[in-house]
């Protein structure tokens, strides 16, 4: 796990050796069960921890995440990034939500065995979740790494965050470009663009852009709109 080590020196993350170990624990399950399951198509161990376990935390060192206290991860698939990021902040609480009943009971007996705490999945629709008073608007920090468009990202995600907070989609090299595609969307639904951060590591490949969209405004009632509108019409 030196290339993890490596990664975690550069973004000033400091974790124990226990952390590290349930890091290794948490690659091993997840391509056990991906012998039964389709997880992931990444197999190697090597591109597995770059692509999976450093890209998920390239936002850890963020201010926003630093002061977070409540954290959702909409469309967790196997966990990323949410397990990631819970296991480097056990004092931070976590939801992670997916789509796929049979991901989230894999994802519930994976934390079970790593003795992971300040976890808690729901197999849901964004759509349908982000109306129940217990969650909306209830969240300092939503994360996705979910392949949709920021327009429709933004629908799913914005209605989670509380006024003050902030929503952090892990995009490629064309987040501009989709930025701008998305500003609208964004707008109506109560946020404002805060930045476009990219972490370069030395040594990694990794060209992700961080879109940090802060909530200014109540999100209005009506989004996120009925289950798939968001990825068949995204707000433009």
């Amino acid at each position: 796990m030196n290339q993890l080590e490596n990664a975690f020196e550069q973004l000033n993350i400091s974790v124990n050796s226990e952390t590290i170990l349930k890091f290794e624990q948490y690659m091993k399950l997840v391509l056990e069960w991906n012998e039964k399951v389709n997880l992931t198509a990444i197999t190697d161990e090597s591109e597995f921890i770059k692509k999976h376990f450093i890209d998920s935390v390239l936002c850890a060192g963020f201010d926003e995440m630093k002061n977070a206290d409540t954290m959702i991860d909409v469309g967790t698939g196997a966990g990323f990034p949410g397990v990631p990021l819970a296991l480097i902040f056990p004092d931070k609480q976590f939801l992670l939500i997916d789509l796929l009943g049979k991901r989230i009971k894999i994802l519930d007996e994976i934390l079970e065995s790593l003795g992971v705490s300040n976890v808690e999945t729901l197999h849901t629709r964004a759509e349908d979740l982000a109306h129940k008073e217990a969650y909306r608007e209830k969240f300092d920090i939503c994360v996705s790494r979910a392949v949709a468009n920021l327009a429709t990202l933004s629908e799913y995600c914005l209605p989670f965050v509380n006024i003050g907070g902030t929503f952090i989609s892990y995009k490629g090299p064309d987040a501009s470009e989709e930025l701008q595609e998305a500003k609208r969307a964004i707008k109506i639904l109560g946020g404002e663009t805060e930045s476009i951060r990219n972490v370069n590591l030395e040594g990694f490949d990794l060209n992700h852009n961080m879109v940090v969209i802060k909530k200014k405004q109540n999100t209005p009632v009506k989004y996120p709109r009925k289950a798939g509108t968001p990825t068949k019409d995204p707000l433009k």
